[in-house]
């Protein structure tokens, strides 16, 4: 079987099932299996495909028609044109998470060395992204899980900011001193709500870790310890960045104004959504 011939039935089956992106799916999958670039699929079509390339690369078909999404396939996911690497107490990094970064570096002068605090840190997406792009920032990232630290800290060793990025195990800001004197806090937290979790898709629900989806009965548990949590570790002047979910804007600015945050802003993603709230502490 040729290259090209693999990758065409791939992605035949992958139409076939009705998957949303079934080309992009395919290239990926049949890419990696036979680690090559995505543009070589095109330019080497007519070659040959080693036998156990192809043997992967149909294993790695019929994982994604049972459901599973690309990333955890691979192990891997690009995020602001970077590849972190993912494991199953990880979260995939998403597009609409960059809105986040976004809004972050459009308040930061290069030249700036912030000090950061990401909680909920995952896979290190949002840590290691700011870092990369503000190369004088520093960072504390936490997370409950010790396991999404030792992906966390592998993925700020991959981008060589390491010597930057301090991960923490704690539920929260719970091992962090008050007065830290964070010039940011920022987070994407679970914020779906508990009766919603189990409409998600199937990708969702059964590869992903519950523990950060469930953003409590209202979808705001997490937010209203962590906002409560940055008035106390903001120095003055200092921001807070968080994603949201897209009906939660209102509520999460009513928030912020109650504990004293000015220059509230909600910015949306590329599909007109509310995706991330910002807010300056006095």
């Amino acid at each position: 079987m040729t290259i090209g011939q693999l990758y065409r039935s791939v992605r035949d089956r992958f139409r076939v099932a009705g998957l949303p992106t079934p080309e992009l799916d395919a290239r990926l999958l049949v890419s990696a299996a036979l680690e090559l670039p995505l543009s070589d699929l095109v330019f080497r079509e007519q070659e040959e495909a080693a036998p156990g390339a192809a043997e992967l690369a149909e294993a790695h078909a019929r994982k994604r028609l049972d459901g599973m999404p690309v990333g955890r396939i691979l192990g891997e996911r690009d995020f602001y044109g970077r590849r972190f690497h993912l494991n199953e107490a990880t979260l995939e990094p998403r597009p609409d998470t960059e809105t986040l970064i976004d809004a972050v570096l459009e308040r930061c002068a290069p030249e700036e060395a912030p000090f950061i605090c990401d909680i909920g840190t995952g896979t290190g997406a949002i840590a290691v992204t700011l870092l990369a792009e503000l190369p004088r920032s520093r960072m504390i990232a936490v997370d409950l899980s010790e396991q999404a630290l030792e992906c966390a800290a592998g993925n700020a060793s991959l981008h060589g900011v390491e010597d930057r990025f301090l991960p923490v195990r704690a539920d929260y800001t719970s091992a962090l001193r008050p007065e830290s004197g964070f010039d940011w806090v920022v987070s994407n937290p679970p914020y779906i709500r508990s009766a919603v979790l189990a409409e998600l898709s199937r990708e969702v629900i059964q590869h992903d870790p519950k523990l950060a989806l469930d953003g409590g009965e209202d979808g705001l548990t997490a937010y209203v310890r962590i906002v409560g949590d940055a008035v106390k570790l903001l120095r003055p002047g200092g921001w807070i960045a968080l994603e949201i979910g897209f009906d939660q804007g209102e509520d999460l600015e009513k928030q912020l104004r109650h504990h004293g945050f000015v220059e509230i802003e909600i910015i949306k993603d590329l599909s007109g959504n509310d995706r991330v709230v910002v807010g300056r502490r006095l």
